[in-house]
């Protein structure tokens, strides 16, 4: 049986088989008894992407992996870091130090921020995340392509990654073949990506896309 770690773009957590490309974190929301989620679904402002291995790091999935037994963060698990970066999540400072500090510095850039802070993203992004009550805009579809690569908008109940002029629809087994952003002009669109992420894309930062996006 799927534990319940398995995230879509709207930030909502699932039981499926996929596990996808990258895992991360809001902090502890499971009981490690039961390995079942708690009511509340985020325990911090810092919701962070990481990759599945790391310095041959070994955890057991909403187990125990803190000294004296006690649960550790909550592993989720993203298709890709484009659908982690919809959900409201950022690279990880201890995994991806790298990326962490490129998205950091490129979210100084977007906003004139000259000495701009992990902290001063994640209070921003708290804000404006669908799974911690934030609100996603409206979007018309001749502004569709405005947006850049790696933005998400949702069409009903349905999730669609923005790549080269198409849409893709999104899954957890991965990305349908892409359709015409023309295809969506009678539907009513939101963005799903928040607009502090679209800032940092539209500043240069290239999410990792699932190899299903490239087919």
């Amino acid at each position: 049986m799927p534990l319940q770690n398995r995230v879509d773009p709207f930030g909502a957590i699932h039981a499926v088989p996929e596990r996808g490309l990258f895992t991360g974190n809001r902090g502890i929301i499971h009981d490690p008894a039961t390995k079942t989620l708690l009511k509340k679904h985020w325990a911090l402002q810092a919701w962070i992407t990481c990759v599945c291995q790391f310095r041959n790091v070994r955890r057991e999935p909403m187990g125990r992996n803190r000294p004296g037994g006690k649960a550790g963060w909550t592993e989720l698990f993203f298709l890709d870091e484009v659908t982690a970066l919809a959900a409201g999540h950022r690279p990880c400072f201890f995994c991806q130090r790298d990326r962490a500090r490129d998205f950091v510095a490129r979210f100084g850039q977007a906003f004139g921020i000259a000495e701009p802070r992990a902290p001063q993203v994640d209070k921003r992004l708290h804000k404006e995340r669908l799974a911690s009550g934030g609100k996603r805009p409206a979007v018309a579809t001749d502004a569709l392509a405005s947006l850049p690569d790696g933005a998400m908008i949702a069409a009903g109940g349905d999730a669609y990654a923005l790549r080269k002029g198409n849409a893709l629809p999104w899954a957890f087994p991965g990305y349908g073949p892409p359709t015409s952003l023309d295809r969506l002009k009678d539907e009513t669109l939101v963005l799903l990506t928040p607009e502090t992420t679209l800032a940092v894309l539209r500043h240069g930062f290239q999410p990792v896309w699932h190899p299903s996006a490239k087919a």
